[in-house]
């Protein structure tokens, strides 16, 4: 687990300097050694911060390169198959030096080339030099469990684990995405390729890149989630294997030369991990737990005691209180690098430094939800179809205009009335979703006529259109978790678990996303994720065995916040300054008289507007930290016809 940058450029002159800054952005992702190379003659230089997991000696040290000098590799992630594969290649000829995944991944591209990422069960981004082809080849781990970003300008071709590094090394800032704001305001976070820094742009998960001698790069799919849930093998079937993979994919992630912990909430999918591991280790596991002494619903720490004493293991919490929460805001904004409305993402740092006085790695349970169907909002979309299909055509669409009559906004009711108007592909956004109605409430009627204009034709209706398209011939719930896995699972939840955990300089392990795990439940027949009544059927069924029915039977609570309690005391004064500042950058897009009325409304208790009042305040602070006093325009994307992504992406994925 590192950092990694690279500078691949016609612009030759102080090379060193240049991708040194850029490592020195993120001391916290690598803060055991650190190392540049650069090749002067082909404006070639590579940066690396790192964290020792593997072969904690000097030898593990990158920039690394292959015995012959050919290849050069800066790599951040774990490839936890990595013993199986040195074996398969030393029978193949080829000779270790030390005894780290990264050379491995070195040898695997000496001898399968591209090919060689669909050998690799792990997390990666990681970027490797060919000195004889002059080629750059990038790539990134199927789910996007570990982030790659890169960046083309007048010549050169930046890339880096987080985006502040490449504006470190750029001339200057810039220009905001303006189209992607209405993205954040729709999702709370920004799905697809394009960041809101334009230009900056994301490798997307399962894909890899090649940067040619010429300059010119071309992306391709090596790998895709396909459901093809046709075939019912049978529930004791399902139950045995899926418990086999999982096992399997906890014992990879237990390789490691350094301490190692879990995140334990107390959740069906923490508690899964510990209860599956603890008879695998000699010593007490040492499990970690947040939460917030402001009542019950925040406070998940009698479930995962319940689980640390079942298990006995070595216990130890940390409570935040709404002081730390405001100082650690822009703190938090900084290190997320993206404004993601994530604010669980907060508790998690906090978890994260308590965990790191004792271990280096830790796992966890994310991405359980988006292959086992863990989320009650699938439950009641799936209901929204069957309501569809039961009344006549234009029910639905009377249903809506009612609710909008006579229901207040951002109440539960009027958002699933409105959402029962919409077919999937148009009511489906993810689980993360925002009510269309802060948009009507919020937006200067310039930012409303400027999104209404590009509606339909910018790069990320593309890519919408297109995830619903690879799943068109699926069941809803498969549809449902193929766009979660796409969206929210990368780009708010894996971000969250990279940052915040890094921040801290600790590892995080994933054991649900070992994609043999994902690829199997996505062929399971839904019916054995999902009921009218339950969620994640499956597991809990695998549970049943080893977990307290407490734990089993509880309802979700996920790192639960209390932004709504917050934002009526606590933090209330701070989200007025921040927000109606005459400076305040939101200025440009959204209207002061109705933040100030959300605002009050919400501290009156009138309305629960907690989740934008949050998204605001991490919107506004990004603007801050990144752009400073920079003025914001109204600017339609480089891309304004919603092309699909197989026009532009070569598919290596066959």
């Amino acid at each position: 687990m590192c950092g990694i940058a690279g500078i691949k450029s016609i612009h030759r002159e102080a090379l060193d300097l240049r991708i040194q800054a850029m490592i020195d952005v993120f001391p916290y992702r690598g803060p055991d050694a650190d190392g540049i190379w650069v090749q002067e003659s082909k404006g070639l230089a590579f940066g690396h911060r790192r964290l020792s997991i593997l072969d904690t000696s000097s030898a593990g040290t990158q920039p690394m390169s292959d015995s012959a000098g050919r290849f050069w590799i800066t790599f951040n992630g774990e490839v936890y198959n990595y013993i199986e594969l040195r074996e398969e290649l030393k029978a193949k000829g080829h000779v270790f030096r030390t005894n780290t995944d990264t050379e491995v991944i070195l040898a695997a591209y000496s001898e399968w080339g591209c090919d060689c990422v669909r050998r690799f069960n792990g997390m990666w981004a990681f970027a490797i030099w060919d000195t004889k082809e002059e080629l750059l080849f990038l790539a990134r781990d199927r789910l996007g469990v570990k982030p790659l970003y890169y960046y083309s300008e007048g010549g050169t071709f930046y890339f880096a684990s987080e985006v502040k590094a490449i504006l470190k090394a750029i001339a200057s800032r810039p220009e905001i995405n303006s189209y992607l704001v209405d993205a954040l305001f729709s999702y709370g976070y920004i799905p697809g390729e394009d960041t809101l820094c334009a230009g900056v742009k994301r490798l997307l998960p399962g894909h890899y890149m090649i940067v040619g001698a010429d300059g010119n790069t071309r992306v391709f799919k090596y790998w895709d989630l396909v459901f093809n849930n046709g075939e019912d093998r049978g529930k004791s079937y399902y139950l045995r294997e899926a418990r086999n993979l999982l096992e399997s994919a906890i014992d990879l992630r237990l390789r490691s030369d350094v301490p190692l912990g879990i995140f334990l909430s107390g959740g069906i999918d923490s508690s899964t991990v510990v209860g599956l591991l603890a008879p695998k280790v000699s010593e007490p596991l040492k499990t970690f737990s947040v939460a917030y002494d402001l009542g019950r619903q925040f406070n998940e720490t009698p479930y995962a005691r319940m689980v640390a004493d079942r298990f006995a293991t070595d216990h130890h919490e940390v409570f935040v209180t709404p002081i730390q929460f405001q100082e650690f805001i822009p703190g938090y904004v900084a290190l997320m690098d993206e404004p993601v409305a994530e604010a669980a993402a907060i508790s998690l740092y906090f978890v994260s430094r308590l965990a790191k006085e004792y271990v280096t790695v830790v796992l966890s349970g994310e991405g359980s939800d988006e292959i086992f169907a863990g989320y009650d909002f699938y439950r009641y979309m799936n209901l929204l179809e069957r309501y569809r299909k039961l009344l006549p055509s234009q029910a639905p669409v009377t249903f809506s205009n009612l609710s909008g009559r006579l229901l207040p906004g951002g109440s539960r009711l009027r958002k699933y009335m409105e959402l029962g108007a919409l077919p999937l592909e148009k009511r489906y956004r993810g689980i993360s979703t925002y009510e269309e109605y802060y948009k009507h409430l919020l937006y200067l009627p310039e930012f409303t006529e400027f999104v209404s204009r590009l509606k339909g034709s910018t790069p990320l209706d593309g890519f919408i259109g297109d995830l619903f398209s690879a799943t068109r011939d699926n069941d809803s719930l498969s549809r449902m978790l193929y766009f979660d896995t796409k969206t929210w699972l990368v780009d708010d939840l894996l971000i969250k678990a990279d940052r915040m955990s890094m921040a801290a300089s600790l590892e995080l392990r994933v054991p649900f996303l070992d994609y043999r795990l994902v690829e199997f439940c996505a062929r399971m027949p839904s019916r054995y994720k999902m009921s009218l009544r339950n969620n994640k059927i499956l597991l809990k069924d695998i549970t049943k065995g080893f977990l307290p029915r407490p734990i089993i039977d509880r309802k979700k609570m996920g790192f639960p916040t209390p932004l709504k309690t917050m934002f009526e005391k606590e933090l209330y004064g701070y989200a007025r300054e921040l927000l109606l500042s005459p400076s305040a950058h939101i200025r440009s897009y959204l209207r002061a008289d109705s933040v100030e009325k959300v605002l009050k409304d919400h501290a009156s208790r009138r309305v629960d507007y907690h989740r934008i009042i949050w998204l605001m305040l991490v919107l506004e602070n990004w603007m801050q930290a990144y752009h400073g006093s920079q003025q914001f325009t109204l600017k339609a994307p480089l891309c304004t016809t919603s092309p699909s992504k197989s026009a532009f992406l070569a598919d290596a994925s066959r």
